[in-house]
């Protein structure tokens, strides 16, 4: 790494923090730690870490609000630590605009490989093709400019939800696989995880107002994929 990348670990187990800091450390990164939501979010605002893990259980501020206070923050990309069987947990997190979960107890070599995947991704992707602008009535989606806009709102995205809407966009009016499309937005350990990106499709279409039912921007093929229309 040309300059040591920041994570913020925030969980109220002093265990978690210091063997995830032994792992995080080994691998090069910048570690920095919070015990609770609202240290976290002070250290957010001074040190602008490039990845944040947050634990969703702790006492005072939870993980969820501090997920919440964050993205009126900052678009940084966060990996949450959920319990074991938190389904509904892992699904509200990524609805409040987390990039990744993780379930405790957990492998701190899968959390590196974790972070490395999400700080891959979060990227721009590459191109070195100009688009035009693709218009769908008062939708724009300008790939170039990485702009969106409904109307004149302009459409705040995640990084993720950036990097997903631009291999949809980019491939307008072709059919992409389910797991064609989790590969190439998450990567190849994504590629069975359906569900996965179903909560992300939803989140988007809602960013966008694409109705799921009457799709103007973003069709379903049931069993198969998701595309673009092409305009």
């Amino acid at each position: 790494m040309a300059r040591s990348q920041t994570v913020l670990v925030v969980d109220d187990e002093p265990r978690i923090r210091r063997f995830v800091r032994t792992e995080l450390e080994a691998q090069g990164y910048r570690v920095l730690l919070a015990e609770n939501g609202a240290q976290g979010l002070e250290l957010i605002e001074t040190e602008a870490p490039d990845l944040v893990v947050l634990d969703l259980i702790m006492p005072g501020i939870d993980g969820f609000e501090t997920l919440e206070r964050l993205r009126e923050l900052t678009q940084v990309p966060v990996i949450l630590l959920t319990a074991k069987g938190g389904d509904r947990d892992k699904v509200r997190g990524l609805d409040l605009g987390a990039d990744d979960y993780l379930t405790k107890p957990f492998n701190p070599e899968e959390l590196s490989a974790r972070i490395r995947a999400v700080l891959r991704r979060t990227r721009a992707p590459a191109t070195s093709e100009s688009h035009r602008p693709l218009v769908y009535g008062d939708l724009l989606v300008d790939l170039d400019q990485r702009r969106v806009l409904v109307g004149d709102r302009e459409v705040a995205l995640s990084p993720t939800e950036w990097q997903l809407l631009y291999y949809l966009a980019s491939n307008a009016g072709k059919v992409i696989l389910h797991e064609d499309l989790l590969a190439m937005t998450w990567g190849p350990e994504y590629r069975n995880d359906l569900q996965y990106l179903r909560v992300w499709i939803s989140r988007l279409r809602r960013k966008l107002r694409d109705d799921p039912v009457q799709p103007r921007f973003i069709r379903t093929v049931p069993g198969v994929g998701y595309m673009v229309k092409a305009s």
